[in-house]
């Protein structure tokens, strides 16, 4: 049986420790997430430099496994509290409904209220003040619909390792 209450936790944490990633680094150095900004404000920076491109891969393995390991163990958790006796079909909704909470999460507070709605001095890149792509809600929602799209190849890879664990 789908425990919905430990999927909405799982995906919520997820989020903040993911959120937690994301803030300390960019607080850090928010070149760390150049790649993720809105085009027009890439094209008013320089690349990223061999240090920072080494800094990025260095945060990006604590964030992924954040990102994957946690609908993978929620999903794991999922599975052994139903003694393996529990639908492909739930395994890959709890392990979607993880990854998708924090792609929401991502979407409504990271990106459209502390990105795009206050805009903190620490996200904005030397040199692009006032640059339009910090308001660029519709840029962050077509993020989101990929990362949806994502959200369901997650869950059926999530719930066929597990299934067959």
């Amino acid at each position: 049986m789908l425990n919905v209450t430990q999927m909405i936790r799982d995906g919520l944490v997820l989020s903040l420790l993911a959120t937690l990633i994301i803030g300390v680094s960019m607080w850090l150095n928010p070149r760390l997430w150049l790649q993720d900004y809105p085009k027009d404000i890439q094209a008013l920076v320089p690349p990223k430099t061999e240090e920072e491109k080494r800094q990025t891969n260095l945060i990006g393995i604590p964030f992924l496994l954040v990102l994957f390991g946690i609908p993978f163990l929620s999903t794991l958790l999922l599975e052994q509290a139903n003694a393996g006796n529990i639908s492909f079909l739930l395994l890959f909704v709890n392990a979607f409904g993880v990854f998708w909470i924090g792609n929401l999460w991502d979407l409504l507070v990271v990106d459209w209220l502390i990105g795009c709605t206050f805009t903190p001095k620490f996200v904005i890149l030397p040199g692009t003040e006032g640059a339009a792509g910090y308001k660029n809600y519709a840029f962050h929602f077509r993020g989101f619909l990929i990362g949806s799209v994502i959200s369901v190849v997650v869950g059926i890879i999530v719930a066929a390792v597990v299934s067959f664990l």
